[in-house]
Order: C-alpha cells, then sequence, then structure tokens
C-alpha cells in the first residue's frame, strides 16, 4: 500500500504539467554548485519538511487555506527565491545564508504543501490510511526533490565547469527565467 502512495509522490513532483515545484528546486540549486550537494539536499529536506506539515494539516482537516491563495502563492515563492539568489553573493557562503535559506526553504514548504494536499485528498479512497498514505506520498516526494536537485546541480556543473559560464551570469539567468516564468503562471 505505502509503495503506491510513494510511487504517487514521485510522480507527482516529476509531472512537467506541475512544473511550479520543479522550478522552485532549480530556482533552489542556481546559486550553489556541485560541491555543495549536501547542502542543497538539506535544503530539500527543509523544503519537504515545510510542505509535509502543511500537507499533514490539510490532511487532518486542521488547517484550509484556500486554493486561490495557495495558487497565487507558490510562484511568489519562487520568485522571492530568485530574487534571494540574486542579492546573495554566491562567493560568500555565511552561516547567516545558510539559516536564511533554510528558513526560506521550510517556510516556502508550507504553502507548497498547501497546494499538493489538495491533490493527495483527491485521490484518496474511504478505506487509505492517512498516515500510511502521508508517509509514502512524502517519501515519494523526497526522492522525486533529489533527483530534481541532482540533475540541476549536473547542468550547473556542465555550464560552469565545461561551458565556462561565468557563475554570476549563470545565477541571474537562472533567477531571471524563473521569475518570468512565475510572472506567466500568476498572469493564468
Amino acid at each position: 500500500m505505502i509503495s503506491i502512495w510513494l510511487q504517487l509522490g514521485f510522480e507527482h513532483i516529476l509531472d512537467l504539467n506541475g512544473y511550479d515545484h520543479i522550478l522552485y528546486l532549480i530556482t533552489l540549486c542556481a546559486i550553489y554548485s556541485i560541491r555543495d550537494w549536501k547542502k542543497v539536499l538539506y535544503l530539500a529536506t527543509a523544503f519537504t519538511m515545510g510542505h509535509s506539515i502543511t500537507l499533514a494539516l490539510n490532511a487532518f482537516d486542521i488547517v484550509s487555506i484556500p486554493s486561490f491563495l495557495i495558487e497565487t502563492l507558490i510562484p511568489v515563492t519562487i520568485i522571492l527565491t530568485a530574487l534571494y539568489n540574486l542579492v546573495t553573493d554566491s562567493k560568500t557562503k555565511t552561516k547567516t545564508n545558510e539559516t536564511v535559506g533554510y528558513f526560506l526553504a521550510i517556510t516556502f514548504g508550507l504553502i507548497h504543501g498547501m497546494g499538493i494536499s489538495n491533490f493527495l485528498k483527491a485521490l484518496m479512497s474511504p478505506g487509505d490510511s492517512l498516515i500510511m498514505s502521508l508517509l509514502g506520498f512524502n517519501i515519494g516526494v523526497e526522492l522525486a526533490q533529489i533527483v530534481v536537485v541532482l540533475i540541476s546541480l549536473a547542468i550547473s556543473y556542465i555550464a560552469l565547469n565545461i561551458l565556462k559560464v561565468n557563475k554570476s551570469n549563470w545565477i541571474k539567468t537562472i533567477s531571471l527565467i524563473s521569475i518570468l516564468i512565475s510572472i506567466y503562471i500568476l498572469s493564468k
């Protein structure tokens, strides 16, 4: 039973129709290089923790936020992450920058979790165990996020080390593209 939910969580993140989640992760990774992979995985896990909290709160009918508000806030989280990338000096990896990054990842995860919760609730049958469904789904989401993060870091490695793209230009390009796509999402 848990394997079905794991697969659903995995497929939900990698579904290109829901590209906002992938876009957030790519934006989150933009300031990091392949040697920072552990930090990025911790950030992705912080993001998962955030959305796991609201996913559970919504699934147990403790918290409910109108979907139109969530669908507006999700692209805003991408824009804010991109703006953070643009103002953060990627060469100066301070403890403060890391703490802010984790705080943003958890906070923005709370928002994304509300968006995912409606998807999860629509899939549940009356006989499904809510705890096992949430556990499997969240594990699947985390595994898919790791795939996205690793692909993003690999592409960054190719751009920065093989194609010799300037890191500052790389960050600006990824961040500005993310902002433009997010503005498009908001305009729909």
